[in-house]
Formats: structure tokens, C-alpha cells, sequence
């Protein structure tokens, strides 16, 4: 796309008028937030800021053709407060020569200094193109242009996946944990990020984010791309931990394995390719470091030691974004009240399938067939489309196996063979094989006598010797062939052979 690397996406154009600037922070309480395409996150975000603001700072735009809180279900609506129906709807209308008009994208430009693309993956790439070349014609580039959307988008021309901040490196990014009716709770409070790679537009705009409602507190971030990888795997993650927490919910000592597994392999994934993107894209910080956002180092960064040298192999400074972190957590937990997020759903959904089928989906179209039946749009849920390109982006962005152990089962879940589609299923229903399966899929390079033995390649000659070199115990232990017969036949557990079958289908 031509339009990369060259998005002016900024409040100032040039930072040498010292008057100008301080008459922007001085004015900064009444800058307005739009959120174009209103959504379930938007709406319910806007009911929030109604519920605890007499202020108006947020304004709406449906897309043309939608209502203004069609979101919501008529259950929903029902349960509202009349006098917050009526605020939201002024947040969404105004008055023109004695008529009431909606707000348009235009009218957001032109009144807001944040204008925020809520769209989903549906609308989202046509939606930043439109707002680049309006914002353009109306002269207003000091509006600055977030986004939302949280999974991969993907490039037709080039049968490429990529990451919208990727693509345009300026784009901002919002997120935060915002399980839709939580925020409709009077008493609960929320965190958020807002990432933008220049330091000072971050700090900026999340000051303006943050004055919309006393309810929500949000903090400066530097890593838009990183974020939006983690949002997107996330929505792939939140379906395994919908699937554990429902089909295992008797074994509660199993379920912080699983949700920290997939945490600490969001993150993984997202510092390998923070690594890697920041050759190119590289920060904006002259105005502040990033401690002074909040972060509480300026760069963590991982080595890894090969041939007995250390290369620099991750970043993990973005794991400093608590928001960040929480939205995966929260999305991957069983909310005490009201409904999990959508993706969470679908996960609940596979599990009363094999429950009741006694096997894997045939195919995904079968698992979006029981997903509607259960009031699951397939259009709602982003970790499915993710998980539909997953092979592409594992290519792409040169992910590790042992990076991403649980999201490669999952999908296996749905396109392996028959066949390997049973020893997926055995993993997945026992609790055992779930729990070993985490223990060993994580390792970088497993225990030697599966690492060689499923590659087929024998390294040690004398394994004998090797393996008594190193177990120093007393109880020597016998090695010999029938033991690496043993470890290669079809009595080798479940769970090895799942990863057999990861190692066959996912070779990075």
C-alpha cells in the first residue's frame, strides 16, 4: 500500500509556536472524542461516560444505514435509564436549521481532536483510507486518527496477513478490558491505552481520553502494533479459554495453567514481533521517555544464547502496558456477573460441541453453525477470522512453535485430519493431557529424546552414555534401544502426539 509511512497522524504539524501549544493544553478539557461506527464497545463505552459525566465531549457516528444503538438487544435497551438513552442519543445528533441530523465521519472531523475508527475487520480498511483522504479535504489533519479493531487484516493482492498500526505505523491505537456490560455497571472502573508511536501525541491523547468519564483511566503507550497483535491473538486465545473454563470448569486448579499459558504466549508472539518491526518503524520519543509515560524501564529486551553468543532475540518493553495485559486476562476469564466477551463464547460453544459429538468440528463452517444457534454471529467474532489466516500470520511474522503451542492446537482442532482430529480431541478433554501438553509444548527445544526422535534425526551416536552423563542420580537408568523404541511407538501419550502433529503441520 502506498499510502504506508507517509500518514501525518499528529496535533501539531510542527512544534514551533509555543503560543499555539499552550492554548491547546489550556483548552484541552474541551476536546472533543468521536468514535465512528458505533458498535457494542462504543455505545457501551458512551453509556459509561452518560452515567458519570455532565460533561459532552464524546460524540457518535453510526455507519449510514445503522441506528445509533442498534447494538444493543431490545433486553438491553429496556433495562437502560431513560435519561442516559436521551444523552447518548445527543451524543450521536444535532441540530441543523430547526432539524436533527446524525453525525456523520465529516461532522466528527471537523468538531473533534480524536477521532477513533471503531469499525471491525468487516469495515476497518476501507474505513482509514476514507477518513486519510477526508480528513485531507477538510483540512483538518491535526485530527488524529485512532482505531480499535482488534484482528488481522489481510492483503488480497499479496495473500499477505498484516497488523493495521503495521501498515500505517502512525495510526493510533485504543484498548483497554471493556466487556460490554460491565460497562453499563454504575460501580465498576476500567483501564485503557492509548498508543501512538510519538510520546508526546500519546500523552496528549490519553489526557483527552481520559476526562470523558471518571470511570475510566486511561494511560500513554508508545507500542500501537504491538498492542494490536496482542489484541488480535488475544481473540484467538480467549476461544481456547472459553472452550477450558467451560468443557474443565470441575478442575478449578487447572484453569491458571491454561490462562497463563496463553498470556505469557500473547505476549511471546508480540515481543518477537516488536523485535522485528522496530527495524522499521521506529519511535518518535525526543519529547519524553518513555518512564515518564509510565512505563517502568525504557526497553526490556530478551537474548537468546546461540553458539555460545547472546543475540538480541525480543522486545518485551510493550509488557509494561497493564491495560494491555488486562484486556487479555479479562477476556479470558469468567466474569462473576453478566456475560464473557464473544470470542469467550465461541470457545463455550466448541466445548458443548465435543461435548455432546464426542469429537472435533468437522470444519469450521459446522462450529459456525453451532455458534448461531447460540446467538454467535459469525461477523462478531474476530478471534475466528484470525484463526481462519493463522498459518499466513505464523508464516509471516515467524513465529516459534513453543510461542504459540495452544493457538496451533486450536486451529488443529478444525483442519487437521480426521485421523489426528482424535488424538486433538483426547488432549483437549483430558485434563492430564491438557496440563502436560502446556508443560511440554512451551520448551524451545524438547526434552532430547523427543526434540531428535520426532525430527527423525539422530545426533548422538552413544545415547547411552549421553543419557548417563546426565541423570547423577543413583538409580541409573538403563538406556537402551527398546526405551527409544518405546518413545517413537504408538504408546507414546496423547499429548506427544499432538505435538507430532503440530511439528507436522507448523515447521517455523
Amino acid at each position: 500500500m502506498d499510502i504506508k509511512n507517509k500518514m501525518n497522524n499528529s496535533f501539531f504539524k510542527e512544534l514551533n509556536n509555543e503560543e499555539s501549544f499552550y492554548s491547546f493544553l489550556d483548552d484541552i478539557e474541551n476536546c472533543k472524542v468521536g468514535f465512528y461506527s458505533v458498535g457494542l464497545y462504543p455505545a457501551s463505552l458512551a453509556y459509561n461516560c452518560a452515567m458519570h459525566s455532565d460533561s459532552n465531549n464524546i460524540l457518535l457516528a453510526p455507519r449510514p444505514g445503522r441506528d445509533l444503538l442498534g447494538a444493543f438487544s431490545k433486553d438491553v435497551l429496556s433495562h437502560m435509564e431513560h435519561k442516559i438513552i436521551e444523552k447518548i442519543e445527543g451524543m450521536g445528533n444535532y441540530s441543523s436549521e430547526g432539524k436533527r441530523k446524525t453525525n456523520t465521519l465529516e461532522d466528527l472531523l471537523l468538531k473533534c481532536k480524536i477521532v477513533i475508527l471503531a469499525s471491525n475487520s468487516n469495515h476497518i480498511q476501507n474505513d482509514i483510507r476514507y477518513a486519510i483522504e477526508l480528513r485531507k479535504y477538510l483540512n483538518r489533519e491535526n485530527v488524529v486518527l485512532a482505531c480499535l479493531v482488534g484482528s488481522f487484516c489481510f492483503d488480497e493482492e499479496n495473500e499477505k496477513p498484516y497488523i493495521l498500526c503495521d501498515q500505517y505505523p502512525d495510526l493510533a491505537f485504543f484498548t483497554g478490558f471493556h466487556r460490554h456490560g460491565a460497562l453499563r455497571n454504575f460501580k465498576d472502573s476500567f483501564t485503557a491505552n492509548f498508543c501512538h508511536p510519538d510520546s508526546l501525541t500519546a500523552l496528549i491523547g490519553a489526557r483527552i481520553l481520559n476526562q470523558l468519564s471518571p470511570n475510566i483511566q486511561v494511560s500513554p503507550g508508545v507500542h500501537n502494533i504491538e498492542s494490536q497483535y496482542i489484541k488480535s491473538i488475544k481473540n484467538i486465545s480467549s476461544i481456547f479459554a472459553g472452550f477450558v473454563n467451560n468443557f474443565h470448569s470441575d478442575k478449578p486448579g487447572m484453569l491458571p495453567t491454561i490462562n497463563t499459558v496463553l498470556l505469557t504466549q500473547c505476549l511471546d508472539q508480540a515481543a518477537t514481533v516488536s523485535q522485528n518491526v522496530r527495524k522499521e518503524n521506529k519511535f518518535q520519543n525526543s519529547h519524553f521517555s518513555l518512564k515518564e509515560l509510565g512505563y517502568g524501564e525504557d526497553i526490556i529486551i530478551a537474548k537468546e544464547n546461540i553458539g555460545n553468543k547472546f543475540f538480541e532475540s525480543a522486545d518485551y518493553t510493550f509488557s509494561q502496558l497493564n491495560a494491555v495485559k488486562a484486556d487479555v486476562l479479562g477476556s479470558m476469564t469468567l466474569p462473576t456477573e453478566g456475560k464473557p466477551t464473544r470470542n469467550f463464547q465461541a470457545g463455550q460453544v466448541l466445548s458443548d460441541l465435543l461435548l455432546r459429538l464426542k469429537r472435533c468440528p468437522n470444519d469450521v463452517s459446522e462450529f459456525i453453525n453451532w455458534c448461531e444457534k447460540f446467538n454467535l454471529s459469525q461477523g462478531g467474532l474476530e478471534g475466528l477470522k484470525s484463526l481462519k489466516f493463522w498459518p499466513k500470520i505464523y508464516r509471516e511474522f515467524n513465529i516459534k512453535n513453543n510461542n504459540c503451542s495452544m493457538i496451533n492446537l486450536i486451529y488443529l482442532c478444525f483442519h487437521a485430519k480426521p485421523e489426528e482430529k482424535k488424538e486433538i480431541y483426547e488432549v483437549l478433554i483430558n485434563s492430564d493431557a491438557i496440563t502436560n501438553f502446556c508443560q511440554e509444548s512451551v520448551k524451545p527445544n524438547l526434552c532430547l529424546e523427543l526434540n531428535y526422535k520426532l525430527q527423525g534425526i539422530d545426533v548422538f551416536d552413544n545415547k547411552k552414555l549421553l543419557y548417563e552423563k546426565l541423570i547423577s542420580n543413583s538409580n541409573k537408568i538403563n538406556v537402551d534401544k527398546k526405551l527409544y523404541e518405546k518413545l517413537t511407538s504408538e504408546n507414546n501419550p496423547n499429548y506427544i502426539k499432538a505435538i507430532k502433529i503440530i511439528n507436522k503441520y507448523f515447521t517455523n
